[in-house]
Order: C-alpha cells, then sequence, then structure tokens
C-alpha cells in the first residue's frame, strides 16, 4: 500500500492517450484507507478494448471492487456515496470521455447529462477521482461526429474542472498539478 495521500473530495484527471493518467488515478486512490472503487464506463465493444479492460482490471488488486456504469454515472455515484456502512474509502471514475461516447451513441441530453454530473459531485459523501481525456490539444477533426466529441469533451472537462478541488494533468507520467494543492503524488 502507498502512504497516505490526503485526497480532495473532488478530483479531476486529465491526459492524453496513454500518458499514465489512469495508473495515476489508481495510486492515489489506493493511498486512501479503506475500500476501492472503480467505477467502469467502458463497454467492449470490439477486442481491442476488451483487451484494454482486461489490462486495467490486472493492474488492480483484491481491494478494488468494480461497478459498471456505462451511461448512468450519476445513478451510481449516489448509491455508492450513500451506500452507508458498505461506502467505499473512495471512488474512482475512468474514465469520462467514454462515458460521453456513451451517452452520444444513446443520443442523450449531454448538456442536461453534464449538468447533472456537475451537480451531483459535491453531493458525495466519498472523495472521487475521475479521469477524462484532453482530447483539445490535436489537429482539428474531419469530420463533424469527431468535432461534435471534441466540443463535448471539452465542455465537459471545463465543467468537471470547474466544481473539483483538484485537477492534475499528466503528460509522459508526469503529473503537473492544475488546481489545488501541489502535494506529492504517489
Amino acid at each position: 500500500m502507498s502512504p497516505h495521500v490526503p485526497l480532495a473530495p473532488i478530483t479531476l484527471i486529465l491526459g492524453g492517450a496513454r500518458s499514465g493518467k489512469s495508473a495515476l488515478a489508481e495510486r492515489l486512490a489506493e493511498s486512501q484507507p479503506g475500500p476501492c472503487v472503480y467505477v467502469a464506463t467502458a463497454e467492449a465493444w470490439d477486442e481491442e478494448m476488451t483487451e484494454r479492460i482486461a489490462q486495467h482490471q490486472a493492474r488492480r488488486g483484491n481491494r478494488w471492487h468494480t461497478h459498471e456504469a456505462p451511461r448512468d454515472l450519476v445513478a451510481c455515484l449516489q448509491r455508492l456515496s450513500d451506500g452507508g456502512p458498505e461506502r467505499p474509502g473512495v471512488i474512482l471514475v475512468d474514465c469520462l470521455t467514454l462515458w460521453l461516447t456513451n451517452i452520444m451513441l444513446a443520443e442523450r441530453a449531454i448538456g442536461t447529462e453534464i449538468q447533472a454530473l456537475t451537480a451531483c459531485l459535491p453531493d458525495l459523501r466519498v472523495p472521487v477521482i475521475l479521469v477524462s481525456n484532453e482530447v483539445g490539444l490535436g489537429i482539428v477533426p474531419e469530420n463533424a461526429l469527431a468535432r461534435r466529441f471534441r466540443d463535448h469533451a471539452g465542455r465537459l472537462n471545463q465543467a468537471t474542472a470547474a466544481v473539483a478541488h483538484s485537477v492534475i494533468f499528466v503528460a509522459a507520467g508526469l503529473p503537473l498539478v492544475l488546481k489545488g494543492e501541489a502535494k506529492a503524488l504517489p
């Protein structure tokens, strides 16, 4: 177990693909006392995603309890937070951009979903770590759907960062604290 690192009530960890953001989030969660809950938003649509999910699962030990919430993230977070004596020590959501993909494909009202998520976060009784991809640093996507996704992801990250107490950007495995105290990270 890593040494205890005081955790902000809401922590957002951003980064690009394979930046090390999920590994940092897991180490941060494991530095907390009590059970760790992993809220998975991914769905295994193909062999590559199945393999990515398996890699994430292999990295976590038996201290982790997994809940799947590909679309109904707010309800899952509220249920876990209200869990009484079964309440976890920390909740890790990985990742917001996969959740966004799922609600876009389900043709839900994206602005309403983002607003519901950011409204519920301050009311959670358990520290939460949210992982999200920063997709707006590259070239402008060629097709309209990809541009819509990039734009929604940017708005999702901004809205989440606004309510988060701590925001960390990860590049090449190195964390950069954007908001909150710069504490020693595990």
